[in-house]
């Protein structure tokens, strides 16, 4: 387990963005997309907005995907195990990093054919509690045609992540720009921050 939260550290300081590409297992991974699957045949989905409490606002033309909050209060058993990570990976930034991550929070991302999410910063400019950006993907056999590449840009070199089942990216929040290009079939995710207060 350390293996892999090295990965993401390692990467982050040597160039602005950590990677580990099996942070999670091909099982746990299966169980999650499934919870993510079940969530939308009952239309618990909803549009993700843009901003904070009352600057919330949704718009079709800076994105298009769906999104469902984790909560340990729903006590699902693969959602508890990729809470466990989790809570191993901030206990292990905190003690070998010092980042003083206290809380975080995590929700299923669905983009369907034709979705996106333009250039964007993940801290609100109003609240600056967001630290760190996570996003750890859940698309089995995915392919270049299927697109969703998560393109972050860079000073030196934009860099292109292929969104692969079980894969993690790990960057601060507040220093890189982002976005999800056009996604050609169904492109599944947890993404989330880590966060102090």
């Amino acid at each position: 387990m350390e293996a892999d939260f090295e990965d993401l550290i390692a990467g982050f300081l040597a160039n602005a963005i950590g990677i580990s590409e099996h942070f999670l297992s091909d099982g746990l991974c299966e169980h999650l997309a499934s919870n993510l699957l079940l969530l939308h045949e009952d239309d618990e989905l909803k549009p993700a907005g843009i901003g904070n409490d009352s600057l919330l606002q949704h718009s079709q033309l800076i994105r298009k995907d769906k999104i469902y909050w984790l909560d340990k209060d729903h006590n699902d058993p693969y959602e508890n195990q990729f809470f466990e990570k989790m809570d191993a990976f901030v206990a292990y930034l905190n003690a070998t990093c010092y980042a003083n991550i206290q809380s975080y929070e995590f929700h299923y991302s669905l983009y369907e054919a034709g979705d996106f999410y333009v250039k964007h910063l993940d801290q609100f400019k109003d609240n600056a509690s967001r630290q760190y950006s996570m996003i750890s993907y859940l698309n089995p056999d995915w392919v270049i045609k299927d697109g969703g590449e998560l393109l972050v840009y860079q000073t030196d070199a934009n860099q292109m992540i292929t969104p692969t089942q079980g894969k993690t990216v790990f960057f601060k929040s507040s220093a890189l720009e982002h976005e999800v290009l056009v996604t050609q079939g169904r492109r599944m995710s947890i993404a989330g921050w880590l966060k102090k207060g």
